[in-house]
């Protein structure tokens, strides 16, 4: 089974400046859960950006689902992404939706009736406990709530990736833990899991994850030696 990410020899650099990343070269299985580490200012925000397609290599090889991303015609692209839930670090909403039109967004996109979006949008609020928010507007939302309706909204359409990019930096400990128990409920049912973060407490709580840690724009380690923390 084909990769559901795979970099070979990849760089990227802006402009005419140096590549701030340089040399990528990794897979991420189907079904995989993914760290990705590194000091502020590593490259992980650029790293994930190549992932989501959000920003195109200097060099080198993305394949997305076993897909050469370089010669894939620009009216294929939004297909692709759209096998792919993101979360930023900013929450990204539309502001002129509620909460529940922004998490029911992927699911419009998708052509799912209105009949049956409406419950999940529902359910999927109170799990991330925004049920008695899901009519505010994003002005109106703290930063961490604005975050959990964006991780609603990123996971809602069981996307077979899920690259998020510090989503428990802006919430409680309680939150952060009901989000990566989500994320790895997610993983358990074959979906493949990347999680940028700068809280290695967090990467200890997912047995049989795998870390990347990003330094001097390169993968320095990917440790192979499963972790068997309790679940």
């Amino acid at each position: 089974m084909a990769a559901i990410v795979q970099f070979d020899n990849v760089g990227l650099r802006y402009g005419t400046g140096p590549e701030i990343l340089s040399g990528l070269g990794f897979a991420l299985a189907p079904g995989s859960f993914h760290f990705l580490t590194g000091a502020s200012g590593a490259g992980k925000t650029s790293f994930l950006n190549l992932v989501t397609l959000a920003a195109r290599p200097s060099r080198g090889i993305v394949r997305l689902f076993g897909q050469d991303t370089d010669g894939l015609p620009r009216a294929r692209l939004p297909a692709l992404r759209r096998r792919i839930g993101v979360v930023h670090q900013d929450s990204r909403l539309v502001p002129a939706l509620t909460a529940s039109d922004n998490v029911a967004l992927p699911l419009r996109i998708a052509g799912m009736a209105e009949d049956e979006i409406a419950p999940r949008v529902r359910e999927m609020l109170d799990w991330v406990g925004m049920g008695p928010r899901r009519h505010a507007l994003p002005a109106t939302l703290s930063g961490g709530e604005q975050q959990r309706v964006a991780i609603a909204r990123a996971v809602i359409a069981h996307p077979e990736l899920i690259v998020a990019d510090e989503p428990t930096g802006n919430v409680d400990r309680e939150m952060a833990a009901r989000i990566l128990h989500l994320l790895r409920h997610l993983n358990a049912q074959g979906t493949t899991v990347l999680v940028a973060t700068h809280d290695l407490g967090l990467v200890g709580q997912v047995p049989r994850a795998v870390t990347m840690r990003l330094a001097r724009g390169r993968i320095e380690a990917l440790p192979t030696t499963p972790r068997e923390s309790a679940a």
